[in-house]
């Protein structure tokens, strides 16, 4: 990994993929938010199952685990293949629940962290994000893993606003559970903005530096050297107490005065520290010194991260911001939001991501959606792995990534996915819903969500593109067929086009298409804009073969501004500083 590393997206089970190409102790940190269906009722998640049903195909946005044949193999392989404390824990835990969804979640969880604490380095940390549905058993799974004794924390996340179930306290919180593979793991601890009423409680006092606190001047203890004589009329001694300048005294004398502190006698220090205005004189007290609270870095992140909304001039120095703003939950209509059900901020993995890695570290997302993990380790100079089970998350993530750095993207490469027809072929073989959804990214449409019959029949994706200065997005439908096709399915497609009010319509086919498709397709005519003043026309009804688009050819639309996926906001990158407490 030296010179010419390239990030990787791979498309793919994670499991093969951390298998078959990632190597034992290389990565520095992984983050995971594995998909679990929470909404599902708790006896749904407990109900026994028989064991008997195929593999259930992954689809987007679809967070089931289901027992099947997959899942007793794999609760076998653990059982009599995995670590010891593992086995034992996963056959505990099936004598208690049975073979049910719950059950098949955590049997593959407990195969991936397996490879997850191989490919760890010896100071690698782990943040696995999850909800309390399945938490208090994944906390076990983590601990017969990486040890109890290399759990860090559960970190609090507020993940909404507010959720009113008239039958329990309204769940609003998720959790994160950190852990690290050694002592070696370092934590590089961050820091946030401090609250105006602490720094007007603690800070009350000011001079011509700033505000400033009172801190103890002397230590503990009577020592019998000069740490424990007189000075300017008040003897340590008599308080059971010596005189003990703080370490912060020293490097601020020197960034005052360019002197070395160290230097004088103890009690000179104190007269020197006197003449620089560091100590503070009361009536009725011992001197004490001033600690600047511009000086301060800032208040340690502890583990509840919840924005609080309406606390506005809450924070000293920033009126406008609110506590753990940056950690705010998506809300619909935000610029961040892709669109994605399970999209998490960017905050909340920046905080992460600075807390457990430095630039040039290697960051690993198994289970990447839509790419936040890895955008925000791009953007933070770190060496990222991507990996994602769904042709629809690949291509939103390269969209992301491309509009968020454009020219200044790091070199990656994506892994998995078809370059070929014979690939292609294989694809469609394999997962016909998969190879649509890769067909579509081919084009840059987005795929039409869950089907429903009537409105969405003939649609499996759709262009949305502006060609006038209205501001109102006109629309082109995507049809994708990987198996035998007819001249129907092209009127079929006019139809469609006919009943949505679409301009352009565009027919991928695996398969070449015959000459009265050809024919169907050119009688629809074409769609001219007017901004093009007739002097460019676009086929209404447009057949792409998959051999054609591998080969380079485009779907002909207007192109003044396409806007399918939504955009990521651009941004630079920038060094991996702390949280800024201003």
């Amino acid at each position: 990994m030296g010179e010419e590393w390239k990030n990787k997206l791979y498309f793919g089970d994670n499991l093969d993929v951390m298998r078959k190409h990632i190597a034992d102790e290389s990565v520095d940190l992984i983050y995971l938010d594995p998909p679990f269906n929470s909404k599902a009722t708790y006896n749904v998640l407990f109900q026994e199952k028989n064991g008997t049903a195929p593999a259930a195909q992954v689809k987007a946005f679809e967070d089931f685990w289901h027992w099947d044949e997959a899942a007793e193999k794999t609760y076998h392989e653990v059982i009599t293949q995995g670590p010891k404390k593992l086995a034992d824990l996963l056959q505990a835990l099936m004598a208690f629940l049975g073979r049910n969804d719950m059950m098949a979640y955590l049997t593959m969880m407990a195969i991936r962290l397996i490879e997850i604490h191989r490919v760890l380095k010896p100071t690698g940390s782990i943040y696995l994000h999850c909800d309390p549905t399945a938490s208090h058993y994944l906390k076990l799974l983590l601990d017969a893993v990486f040890g109890p004794a290399n759990f860090r924390n559960e970190i609090i996340w507020r993940r909404t606003n507010s959720n009113n179930n008239p039958k329990r306290f309204g769940p609003i919180h998720q959790t994160i559970f950190y852990y690290v593979k050694t002592d070696e793991a370092p934590f590089y601890q961050q820091r946030g903005p401090y609250l105006r009423a602490y720094v007007e409680t603690f800070f009350k006092y000011e001079d011509a530096r700033g505000r400033y606190r009172l801190d103890n001047l002397t230590g503990p203890g009577v020592r019998h050297g000069d740490s424990g004589k007189p000075w300017r009329g008040y003897d340590p001694s008599k308080a059971g107490r010596h005189w003990q300048p703080a370490s912060y005294l020293y490097k601020k004398y020197k960034e005052l005065t360019g002197d070395d502190l160290a230097q004088y006698p103890l009690l000179e220090r104190l007269d020197k520290l006197d003449q620089v205005g560091l100590i503070h004189w009361s009536e009725t007290a011992y001197p004490s010194y001033k600690s600047y609270l511009a000086d301060r870095p800032g208040t340690p992140l502890q583990d509840i991260w919840a924005y609080q909304p309406g606390t506005k001039g809450c924070i000293y120095g920033n009126p406008e911001a609110e506590i753990d703003q940056d950690v705010k939950w998506l809300m619909a209509g935000e610029k961040e939001r892709l669109g994605y059900p399970t999209q998490k901020p960017e905050g909340l993995l920046e905080r992460i991501i600075k807390t457990s890695s430095k630039e040039g570290d290697l960051v690993l997302d198994p289970f990447c959606g839509c790419g936040t993990t890895i955008a925000v380790a791009e953007r933070l100079n770190r060496r990222w792995i991507g990996i994602d089970i769904t042709h629809l998350a690949i291509a939103l993530i390269k969209h992301r990534l491309e509009d968020t750095f454009g020219k200044d993207l790091s070199p990656y490469e994506v892994i998995g996915v078809p370059q070929d027809l014979k690939s292609a072929e294989a694809l469609a073989e394999q997962d016909r819903f998969q190879f649509q959804y890769w067909a579509l990214g081919l084009v840059d449409a987005r795929p039409v969500g869950e089907k429903k019959k009537g409105a969405d029949e003939g649609i499996d994706g759709y262009i949305y593109f502006f060609d006038d200065t209205s501001g109102k997005p006109k629309k082109a439908i995507v049809s994708v067929k990987s198996g035998h096709v007819t001249v129907s399915q092209i009127r079929d497609l006019v139809g469609v086009l006919e009943r949505e009010k679409a301009e352009i319509g565009a027919f991928i086919t695996l398969r070449e298409p015959t000459e009265p498709m050809k024919k169907e397709a050119l009688a629809a005519g074409y769609y001219e804009p007017e901004i093009f003043a007739g002097k460019q026309k676009f086929p209404r009804v447009q057949i792409l073969t998959i051999k054609e688009l591998l080969e380079g050819k485009r779907l002909e639309i207007p192109r003044l501004a396409l806007d399918t996926f939504k955009k990521a906001p651009s941004k630079s990158k920038k060094k991996a500083d702390q949280l800024s407490i201003e």
